[in-house]
């Protein structure tokens, strides 16, 4: 952890899932931050509706739900104004698809269906469809607030593309991982290390830019800090000169 940061007090930071897999890839992408990283689960609620009509607006949605549930159970304490909250939503579009499964990835063959039965469901839709024609991406989209009150959010998105194959190679990962080829690297992304898919995959390049994002938005704030601290002492000045003068101590 930098050096700056043995400093900051540490917060709470809610991610909006209850995916232990996305928890582990946003732990490992945001372990240089001053963030105590919590799933959803944690605080007992349960996720909302995702009714938006892209992957921004229901992350968004997502987010503000986190924020507003571990402030109103009091999470570690903290106050509604510093309870900080991660949303992505995230999916696989496949072009002969028309974009599907796209914002229904994770309920493709209905809600609560396991991986395996969208990955079947996938592989239905895709029979007799060459693998020229099985280009497909995934696609995130991330939201972070500060707080409930935060109207200035932090937003990234990243995009991975690949292919669709028919048979599953690879133990890692999550989802439709084993279907999604590399074409370059001729592997799919349940055959990459952890390291190699959360420098490659589309939720890391959307985790480092939001990561960016953040230390852009903290550097811009010590100039404001230390004329905060510079008021103050230069008060502080003032106050004791005039008790001198009155011969006061």
């Amino acid at each position: 952890m930098p050096r700056s940061w043995t400093r900051v007090q540490r917060r709470p930071l809610i991610v909006a899932t209850s995916n232990p897999g996305k928890l582990i890839e946003f732990r490992d992408l945001l372990a240089d931050l001053p963030f105590d990283l919590h799933g959803l689960g944690e605080l007992g609620a349960a996720p909302p509706e995702e009714t938006g009509s892209s992957f921004l607006e229901n992350a968004l949605l997502k987010a503000r739900h986190a924020a507003a549930a571990a402030a109103a159970a009091g999470f570690c304490g903290a106050s509604a104004l510093n309870v900080a909250a991660l949303a992505d939503d995230s999916g696989l579009e496949v072009d002969a698809l028309g974009g599907a499964p796209g914002l229904l990835s994770a309920r493709y063959a209905g809600k609560d269906a396991e991986a395996s039965a969208n990955n079947a469901k996938l592989l239905r839709a895709l029979a007799g469809i060459p693998a020229e024609r099985r280009r497909a991406r995934y696609r995130c989209a991330l939201v972070m607030l500060q707080g409930t009150g935060d109207t200035a959010p932090l937003i990234a998105e990243g995009v991975w593309e690949g292919c669709i194959i028919d048979v599953p190679r690879g133990s890692g990962g999550f989802g439709y991982d084993p279907y999604f080829l590399l074409p370059e690297l001729r592997r799919t992304a349940a055959q990459l290390d952890p390291e190699e898919k959360n420098r490659l995959s589309h939720r890391g390049i959307a985790l480092r830019a939001l990561r960016d994002q953040w230390l852009a938005r903290q550097r811009s704030h010590v100039p404001e800090r230390q004329e905060a601290r510079d008021g103050r002492e230069a008060r502080d000045g003032r106050e004791a000169r005039l008790r001198l003068a009155r011969g006061r101590p």
